[in-house]
């Protein structure tokens, strides 16, 4: 929209007053599809407007105190109609109170030029409004070991993140502090999520998404528990097969995701080789979802808290023992020793040794086709090494099915380094 006719006029401000009215709008359009709630369009349209007529005057009249009338006289206004609302027994509306209060403020802000951020928290506030009983299901749905392991994550990242110092110490320089415990908040984040997320889902979602979030918690323990259920009820090894292969999978585009935050200027090399690998897989667990069929629903794995502290303190003591004997036997028989412990470290914890490999290659101690080789060789020794516990704990039959869609993954990875490397 062209406003440059508008300069110097009394309508020069009247983008300004648009862009509340339309805030106003879209917050009250939720409001008054509530039956209940004691304000809708046309009120939260004119407290958006009056926050701004309010910010317009104040600074007119050099007088911040204008602004702050502004929002006593909304806030007496609201809370009136507040207590109104409880003495006559009707719903007293604390949420649209609170909305109103916050649409003030949004006009206000609008007139100092933050309108983009203005809108983009009108969108956020009439989300959360709308989703009032999405919201409230989560939240009843999450139990108490749940909210313990946000609050857990919370320490990690606010508390215990920004005291660590930021620079290299020991051998080589290889372990820094702050670097080893920003990438325990980096994998707790992501498997607090995938963990969070299954524990929303438990069984009502299907084989997909049991696969999915069990790949961003551990697909290791995702494994393990549909190898130990398959062995005792044959009739769910296809469907046990379908989530153990997907979950195998996620860790591809986990391991991708971790790249791009880590070490961006490394995937153009990396991502070919992964996305060989999740292509063949994906053809085979395809071929695998078609042979299911339907039965009773399959439970969600029990998988512990991955921002426990015990889990994380673990999680980056590996770490940091694998980028020390990475850096060091790298230094001393070359990119031999860090493929030894690639293969190593890959058995049991992939994740260590591609963040390790992406740390070294971030500081300067490794080339990028050395980076991949070893991060490739970590996710072939741990597809092996899951392998044998599906053989030997959920049986040949289990194997059997796995081992197709398994051994496509490592071929296309093995392919990805010929012919992308």
């Amino acid at each position: 929209m062209n406003i440059e006719y508008l300069s110097g006029s009394e309508l020069e401000y009247l983008p300004q007053f648009a862009v509340s009215l339309g805030i106003g709008l879209l917050i009250g359009l939720d409001r008054e599809q509530k039956s209940a709630a004691s304000a809708g369009l046309r009120t939260f349209a004119l407290v958006a407007m009056f926050g701004t007529l309010m910010a317009l005057l104040s600074e007119k009249v050099n007088s911040p105190w204008l602004l702050a009338i502004g929002l006593a006289i909304v806030a007496l206004m609201t809370i009136s109609a507040h207590n109104h609302a409880a003495e006559a027994n009707a719903d007293p509306g604390t949420t649209t109170v609170i909305a109103i209060i916050i649409c003030y403020g949004l006009g206000s802000i609008v007139w100092h030029g933050y309108s983009t951020l203005a809108i983009m928290l009108a969108i956020i506030t009439t989300i959360l409004l709308y989703f009032k009983t999405e919201l409230q299901g989560i939240s009843r749905n999450l139990g108490r070991r749940d909210l313990v392991s946000i609050l857990q994550f919370a320490v990690l990242t606010f508390i215990i993140l920004p005291i660590l110092p930021d620079k290299n110490f020991g051998p080589y320089n290889a372990i820094n502090p702050y670097q080893v415990w920003l990438m325990v908040v980096l994998i707790s984040g992501v498997s607090l999520a995938g963990y969070i997320a299954l524990r929303l889902v438990g069984q009502r979602y299907g084989t997909a998404l049991l696969g999915s979030f069990g790949g961003l918690v551990s697909s290791t323990a995702t494994t393990l528990v549909y190898a130990r259920r398959s062995k005792y009820n044959l009739n769910i090894i296809p469907t046990a097969t379908v989530i153990i292969l997907i979950a195998n999978l996620v860790v591809l585009i986990r391991l991708s995701v971790f790249s791009a935050v880590v070490s961006q200027s490394i995937l153009p090399q990396l991502l070919p080789v992964l996305g060989s690998g999740l292509l063949l897989g994906l053809g085979v667990t395809a071929y695998c979802w078609q042979k299911i069929k339907p039965q009773h629903e399959m439970p969600a794995p029990e998988i512990k808290n991955p921002a426990e502290m015990q889990t994380a303190a673990t999680f980056g003591l590996l770490y940091a023992i694998v980028l020390f004997l990475a850096a060091w036997l790298s230094d001393i028989v070359g990119s031999r020793g860090l493929y030894a412990v690639a293969l190593a470290s890959g058995l049991t914890d992939v994740d260590a040794i591609t963040l390790t490999s992406l740390r070294l290659f971030e500081i300067g101690k490794l080339e990028a086709t050395e980076t991949v080789i070893a991060i490739s060789l970590g996710i072939l020794s741990n597809i092996a090494f899951k392998f044998g516990l599906i053989f030997f704990i959920g049986g040949s039959l289990l194997a059997k099915q796995c081992a197709l869609g398994m051994i496509a993954t490592g071929i296309g990875i093995g392919l990805g380094l010929i012919v992308f490397l």
